[in-house]
């Protein structure tokens, strides 16, 4: 009983050690700080999202967000907890590469997927998500490739690296002392699914808001799945730079669909 008690305090205490002083004033590193983070977050990007996708403009206090989220690890954590969420170099650079293509290959699924069951429909994420994307018809037809390195740019920036560091990093690391590595990976995979019901499944069309039950909980549930492929990739890596580039490649293949084949 004695060496439970003491083993419980010690990794209490290495979890306080993780957060900066100020903020352990106000929380544990635990389970109901991951929620704080979640809600802290998510609630204004949900808003922010579903505000750009009805006025067709707004999508760069979105990109502040993220930025934002870039911050997050040193903003909450030490030294020691920015190690501990896998701020890292990889054990195996080269599967940087693999989890690239990994995270490629899982968007070309769901694109072939959207495809097979909903076609050019608003209920295809890929269509509706493109509405965002306004690019003239003489720009497409004459700079397509410069215009794809653009969006691929601002694609493999901006979520990878900020939703990265903070649902497979912080928030994840929030749910580990209690739920363990793969249980913390469902919870940080659920935050991140639902928070892209902003992004598709609530959609604006025709001054109209309107919720796709179907293709929106296709969607979630692939996200959910990415989610938990780009946890994955960490692992693999050993380093949250393999989460970061498997989510880059996922968004760089959604750049190239949406300009090659519905732009």
């Amino acid at each position: 009983m004695k060496s439970y008690l003491y083993s419980r305090a010690t990794k209490n205490e290495a979890n306080m050690n993780v957060l900066r002083n100020f903020w352990k004033q106000l929380f544990e590193y635990n389970w109901t700080f991951g929620i704080f983070l979640i809600v802290l977050f998510g609630v204004p990007r949900f808003i922010l999202v579903l505000k750009a996708n009805s006025s067709g403009s707004g999508y760069g206090f979105v990109s502040i967000i993220f930025v934002v989220m870039w911050f997050a690890p040193l903003i909450f954590l030490t030294k020691k907890g920015r190690k501990e969420i896998g701020i890292k170099i990889p054990d195996r650079p080269l599967r940087l590469l693999y989890s690239f293509v990994l995270g490629a290959a899982s968007c070309a699924i769901l694109f072939f997927v959207t495809n097979l069951l909903f076609g050019t429909s608003l209920e295809n994420s890929f269509f509706y998500i493109s509405k965002s994307y306004s690019v003239p018809v003489d720009a497409l037809n004459t700079n397509r490739f410069m215009i794809f390195i653009l969006f691929a740019f601002y694609g493999m920036i901006f979520s990878p690296i900020g939703e990265e560091l903070l649902y497979r990093g912080v928030v994840h690391g929030s749910f580990v002392s209690r739920f363990g590595e793969n249980k913390a990976s469902i919870f940080d995979a659920m935050a991140f699914g639902l928070t892209h019901l902003a992004h598709f499944g609530i959609i604006y069309h025709l001054g109209n808001w309107s919720f796709l039950f179907i293709p929106a909980l296709l969607w979630v549930l692939f996200m959910f799945a990415v989610s938990r492929l780009f946890f994955k990739c960490k692992q693999m890596c050993n380093s949250i730079f393999g989460a970061m580039a498997s989510h880059a490649g996922f968004n760089i293949a959604m750049m190239y669909f949406i300009v090659y084949y519905i732009l």
